[in-house]
């Protein structure tokens, strides 16, 4: 088993807005001005539209000669529902995403029948599709107390 471990961190600045770090990256994310942040960065559930977005993309390019496809231009349209009164605790709804939409805009001369199979396979190896539609096991494994 080929298991690898990623790591991020993500350090709260002033006001809501947080930087993100992983490897040698960094990423601002904040909120918009509506929900009390500075609006400098996508939101976290922005990011995480776009990390599907990504990850679809980044897959697509890998396998693509895999299905003869030659891709001359490849976008993901990702659009998500959350109810706030969940995140605000006016409700007792989820916090998360209900809905998870996205679209596929692909320029290529291959035929419709082995893109629409180049993209059922895709689908299969998205690892952040696959976390959003199959769940992790997410837990807590240390709080730090810092004086």
């Amino acid at each position: 088993m080929a298991v690898n471990t990623f790591k991020a961190s993500a350090h709260l600045q002033e006001g809501v807005k947080v930087k993100a770090t992983s490897r040698h990256f960094e990423l601002t994310i904040d909120e918009p001005k509506s929900l009390g942040g500075t609006d400098t960065g996508m939101n976290p559930v922005e990011a995480l539209l776009a990390s599907l977005g990504a990850c679809q993309s980044i897959v697509a390019r890998v396998y693509a000669p895999k299905f003869d496809i030659k891709l001359d231009d490849f976008q993901v349209d990702v659009e998500g529902d959350i109810d706030l009164d969940g995140f605000f605790d006016r409700a007792p709804v989820r916090a998360g995403y209900s809905d998870i939409r996205y679209t596929f805009r692909i320029k290529t001369d291959a035929p419709r029948e082995r893109v629409e199979e180049f993209v059922r396979f895709l689908e299969s190896k998205c690892p952040v599709g696959d976390t959003l539609e199959n769940g992790a096991r997410l837990q807590l494994s240390n709080i730090i107390i810092e004086n």
